[in-house]
């Protein structure tokens, strides 16, 4: 697991959480924000697992 795991797990999180509590507010900036989050740390993983697999 390198720093790219880390930060692509972190924000995952970070977006899962903005995601929900986006609707229960009703601001749909923080929602989408939240899926933004998500895709950004699908990137970050995906380039971890790049870096471990070119090791």
């Amino acid at each position: 697991m390198n720093n790219e795991h880390v930060k692509g797990a972190a924000e995952k999180g970070e977006g899962k959480i903005k995601e929900v509590v986006g609707p229960v507010t009703g601001d749909r900036k923080l929602e989408n924000e939240g899926k933004v989050y998500q895709v950004k740390g699908a990137v970050h993983t995906a380039l971890g697992d790049v870096k471990d697999a070119s090791k």
